[in-house]
């Protein structure tokens, strides 16, 4: 198993340690690009899914880097609802 594969199988076991840098590397997996939503967003940043159809939208923590537990709780909702992880087996195998 890879790290990407590790990476996927922390955040569907809802650690309480995740951070913001993770769930970046998490969702550059799924080929999404992290975006700041404008000059006066501040803390606020959406990350757009490569089809731009599934948006998922977060504020970085601060002063740390770990997440609220709602946020992880929120990523784990998106992943399943968009089925990320199955296109993510669907692009490898090909």
């Amino acid at each position: 198993m890879g790290t990407k594969e590790k990476l996927i199988e922390r955040i569907l076991s809802c650690p309480k340690d995740f951070t913001y840098d993770e769930a970046k590397r998490l969702f550059g997996i799924f080929g999404y690009k992290e975006s700041n939503k404008g000059a006066t967003s501040g803390s606020r940043v959406e990350f757009i899914g490569p089809d731009e159809e599934a948006p998922f939208i977060l504020h970085k923590p601060h002063p740390g880097s770990i997440l609220k537990s709602y946020v992880i709780k929120g990523i784990i909702e998106h992943i399943k609802k968009n089925n990320l992880i199955e296109k993510y087996k669907q692009s490898k195998t090909k």
